[in-house]
């Protein structure tokens, strides 16, 4: 959410905004909220006006009964009593246009940093670096669910009759890689002097409506039948949530913190070899990470955090590239974005690994996240990053690590993890 003072200041720009991210049928929605606060800032001018009024009138009241003037005093009641019975009414307006404003307001996306380049949607995001060389072997890599199955770690068929589509069980040395992967980024995350935290798996939906747009809520999220609660999907949502409603001192920035969960999402299915593997499902697992910092902090530390997950997937032999997110596949609330994106030997493409994002101080707007600082109370800015979403990691390293024999080679960095072994053979 975006600082009123923006639309009373400057609404073109907001205007502008809104054009870059090609949502012209919010447009009408600026001109509402200027006018509908201009109105609302005049009836809470008024009830302030009216409430002081009448303490005024009645401290005179006090002192006309104290001098026995009883008919002056009188008078003056007739005017307290109109006064307070108008009160109510102007309350219930003000009350009413507050949260017509808020809803609307919670609509208009966030402004995008400068450097963001313009585009409808994720067909014209723009390529910043490659790290690695994307290697493509002599021999066939086969479709990652056909090498697991070789290797005795995926069960679909199970998972169908369990849970249906878009869930799978992953077994034996493929599951414990899977494990180590998620092990190795915690680790490596502390090492970075992040604070670990498992949080909460589910979330209330004010703290939903503050992490997140209406429209991603809905396309995302699972909710709790009977209960006002959601199953997070992704832990980011809990993390900045832990903070709602909160002041914090200002010495106390930057929180940086890293942790684990699982994640369910609603994810469409796709279509023919792809539904088979495990790209695109309903419940994975992740480790990710959060900064709440001051406002001139966050470009610093935007650029840290994608590189932490560049180095992360380097360090197990996979070559990747970043990606610019165009204006158009910017989520509302997001002031920059860019995807860090796997090499696929077998598709002989870069295929989405993760996502970092600076929001500014819209989540800490929505959910009341302040700081105390020496001149004044402010709101941080908030940003999160991938560290290794695991289904989608498992892909990228079994495909950059396959062996002509079927083998899986076991990077250096997860050779800890997996009992020092250095390899996942085909058993017979």
């Amino acid at each position: 959410m975006i600082d009123i003072n923006i639309i009373r200041t400057n609404k073109e720009l907001v205007k502008e905004n809104i054009k870059k991210k090609f949502q012209e049928e919010k447009l009408p929605l600026v001109d509402d909220i200027y006018e509908m606060d201009i109105k609302y800032r005049k009836i809470k001018t008024e009830a302030d006006e009216d409430r002081s009024k009448v303490n005024t009138l009645s401290k005179e009241i006090g002192s006309l009964m104290r001098e026995k003037k009883i008919e002056e005093a009188n008078k003056i009641k007739e005017e307290v009593t109109s006064i307070k019975n108008r009160i109510p009414e102007l309350e219930k307006e003000e009350e009413f246009l507050a949260k017509e404003i808020k809803e609307k307001m919670m609509k208009i996306p966030n402004i995008i940093d400068s450097t963001v380049p313009v585009g409808k949607d994720d067909s014209e995001n723009v390529e910043l670096e490659r790290f690695g060389e994307p290697i493509v072997p002599e021999y066939e890599v086969p479709y990652h669910a056909d090498i697991i199955n070789r290797l005795n770690g995926l069960d679909k068929d199970a998972a169908g009759r369990t849970s249906g589509n878009g869930f799978y069980y992953l077994m034996g040395d493929i599951a414990r890689l899977s494990s180590a992967m998620l092990s190795y980024a915690r680790d490596y995350m502390i090492d970075k002097n992040f604070i670990y935290c498992i949080p909460p798996f589910m979330i209330r939906s004010d703290v939903v409506s503050g992490v997140m747009s209406f429209e991603e809520m809905d396309a995302m999220m699972y909710k709790i039948e009977g209960e006002d609660l959601f199953l997070i999907g992704t832990s980011e949502h809990s993390m900045i949530g832990k903070f709602k409603d909160q002041i914090i001192k200002e010495d106390k920035l930057p929180i940086t913190m890293t942790s684990y969960s699982p994640c369910f999402r609603k994810e469409v299915g796709a279509h023919g070899i792809e539904e088979r593997g495990i790209y695109r499902v309903h419940q994975f697992e992740k480790q990710e990470m959060i900064v709440l910092c001051k406002p001139e902090d966050s470009m610093k530390w935007y650029n840290k955090m994608w590189k932490y997950t560049v180095e992360i997937f380097r360090n197990m032999n996979i070559p990747v590239r970043t990606i610019e997110c165009c204006s158009g596949d910017l989520a509302d609330l997001k002031v920059k974005s860019c995807d860090v994106e796997a090499w696929s030997p077998r598709q002989k493409k870069y295929f989405e690994v993760g996502s970092c994002s600076t929001l500014g101080d819209a989540q800490a707007r929505r959910l009341s996240i302040r700081i105390k600082g020496e001149e004044g109370n402010y709101y941080p800015h908030t940003l999160n990053n991938t560290v290794l979403a695991s289904t989608r990691a498992l892909i990228a390293l079994i495909e950059n690590n396959y062996n002509e024999d079927g083998s899986i080679t076991i990077p250096e960095v997860l050779r800890p993890y997996m009992g020092n072994k250095d390899r996942i053979v085909v058993k017979e």
